[in-house]
Parts: C-alpha cells; structure tokens; sequence
C-alpha cells in the first residue's frame, strides 16, 4: 500500500475565491502550503467547485458551475505537486460531480439543476472536447460513477429517490440503460453520493436528506445493485435540525468508513465488515463548519475535511485499528472550500 509521503498532495477547491490551494501532505500528517491558484472563468462564483484526477494523475479537472459553464484542465507537475493551467472548453450544463471513466478517455459530470449526466471526450492534452451524449435523469442528479471494471455506471437521482444504473461502452463513451435501469430508497431519503468497497463487493450511498446510508451489494459481472442489507445513519447523538449529509468515503483497505453532515458540522465513522458489508458505528466527531467535502489519503493514515463556513482545513489521523479520528491541525485556505482531491505521484 502507498505511503503518505513527500510525493503526496491535496487539491482543496473553494468556490467563492474561485481557486484551488495545493499542500503537500507530509509522512506525519503535516499540510505543507505549495501555492494557490486562481481558477480562470466568469467572474460571478458558482456554488461549488467540483474536481477529479486524471486516472494518469496528470491532470487536475476544475468545473465551474457559473455561467458560461466550463471545465478546466490543470497539468499536475510530478515533482511538486504545482498546478500549470492547460487550457478549458464548455461543458453542458452547471455540474455538482465530475468524473472520468477509468481509461480517462472520457468526463462525465453530473447536472443538479439540469437532472442530467453528460459524457465529453477529452483531448490528448486533458482538455475536454465535445459532448458525446446527454441522458436525461430524474430530479436532480448528484453524483456519477464509473463501477472498476469500466463496464457500468452509477448516479444518483436526489429528487427522484433513485439510483440510476447504465451499461457503459468505453469504445465509444456512450451509455444506455442497465436492467433494471433504477434502483429506489424511501421517499424524501435524496440520494446524493456513492462510494465502492475496495473489493467491488458492496456500494454504500449516502442519502442528503435523511441522512442514511444504504449498504448496497454490488452484482460485477452485471453490474445492478441489489436490495439493501443494512441502513444506517451518519446523525450524531441528540441531533436536533433538518439532516443534511454531504460526502462519503472509504479507506483504502476497505476497513472504515467516514460521512460528513453539514447542518451539525460532524463527522460519522464506522467500521466496515468486510465480508458482509455491514457496518458498526464507531463514533462521531465535531469538524470544520458545514464539512461538504472531504477525503482519504492512498495509505488510509489521514482524513482532510472542508467547511464551507470556516474557510479552512482540518487534517485528522485514522486509527489503524479503531478508525477513530484524531485531530490534527487545521489550515486557511479559499473562501467557501466545498471540494477535496488527494494525489500521491
């Protein structure tokens, strides 16, 4: 497994300033600033700035869900970790998730307002070409996701309670529709974010609305999730308020898992049974105010978590064998951060 190390970076993507601000992600867990670079585009900031990586890690992809709406491709130097803008091109619509296939052919983005996912080719240069094709969703799609065998496709439809599933043809960068093409969750639960187990096995998603999460098998071959197993909640103790749960993320080993919900600012953590999938609550922390965003370094040591409120980031170590969370410093970074990306090169 990969080492946290002096070739380990964090991309932390704050919409309102409109850049990304790049740390080095040291052995001890130590954030070390490289630099801050402004993304270029309209003027008016969107509501938040989705990213993802190149499956090469050669490119950081910016999407700007401000008019005219556009994605940016940034070269990744190897060496240290520093951001070289390659250039932008338009894409459909006003996107809240990005994602490649994992031949990183294609970029595929998923449209809230417009209960849509688009697929785009990319450039030889990472910058991105044209649409390849617009599928239709029911309300409010809010994340896509490539399955590990690049055979299939999963988003999430926050509004329609649903879990969209489509065949994926790499050759060509198109989709059509999996048997059955949608999966449900209880009414108003709103469907926001996916994660895969390591092994393939099992798909967690994380509702925004009612804060469950829902333990999916996962049929590879077919690529279709089954009924759920368990459910879950990411709620602390004596939560008090409208649940709004934000991100979902594995350790690499499979072991935890962590969720973040925004109205209490916390962070859930749960251990992972890894051959049944089920999950047991470990505990619940205070983080960063409004934690939207959040990530899980290669090695599984550390977790950085974004507050849109506090304008800054918190780096915590994970407990090898309890997965609890132990703070570690926090750091300044743009106005209204909302999205994490970590890389080690």
């Amino acid at each position: 497994m990969t080492s946290a190390n002096a070739s380990t970076f964090a991309y932390v993507g704050s919409s309102d300033s409109q850049d990304v601000t790049v740390f080095n992600l040291l052995a001890d867990g130590v954030l070390s600033p490289v630099e801050t670079v402004k993304v270029p585009g309209p003027a008016t900031p969107g509501g938040s700035l989705p990213m993802a990586i190149s499956p090469d890690k050669k490119w950081l992809f910016v999407c700007l869900r401000n008019e005219p709406f556009s994605l940016v491709t940034f070269d990744i130097d190897s060496e240290t970790g520093r951001l070289t803008f390659v250039g932008s091109g338009a894409i459909p619509d006003s996107m809240c998730y990005i994602t490649t296939d994992r031949g990183g052919r294609f970029i595929l983005g998923a449209s809230y307002g417009g209960s849509k996912i688009t697929l785009n080719a990319l450039k030889a240069n990472g910058v991105i070409g044209d649409t390849v094709q617009v599928v239709a969703t029911k309300p409010n799609a809010h994340c896509v996701v490539i399955d590990p065998s690049n055979k299939f496709v999963l988003n999430t439809s926050l509004g329609g309670d649903v879990v969209h599933q489509h065949v994926f043809d790499a050759s060509t960068g198109t989709l059509s529709p999996n048997n059955p093409p949608t999966i449900s969750v209880a009414a108003k639960g709103g469907p926001r974010h996916l994660a895969f187990s390591p092994d393939r096995r099992f798909v967690y998603l994380l509702n925004e609305l009612d804060g469950a999460i829902y333990v999916l098998p996962y049929n590879g071959p077919a690529g279709t999730l089954a009924k759920e197993i368990q459910v879950a909640s990411v709620l602390p103790p004596r939560f008090a308020g409208k649940p709004w749960a934000g991100d979902i993320h594995l350790t690499p080993n499979g072991r935890f898992l962590y969720a973040s919900e925004r109205t209490s600012s916390t962070l859930a953590g749960f251990a992972v049974d890894t051959a049944s999938g089920a999950l047991t609550p470990i505990a619940s922390w205070a983080t960063e105010k409004q934690p939207r965003g959040f990530a899980i370094d290669a090695s599984g040591k550390f977790l950085l978590a974004a507050g849109q409120l506090s304008d800054s980031v918190t780096a915590y170590a994970i407990g090898q064998t309890s997965g609890a969370l132990d703070k570690l410093n926090e750091y300044p970074v743009g106005k209204n951060p909302n999205w994490i990306e970590i890389v080690t090169l």
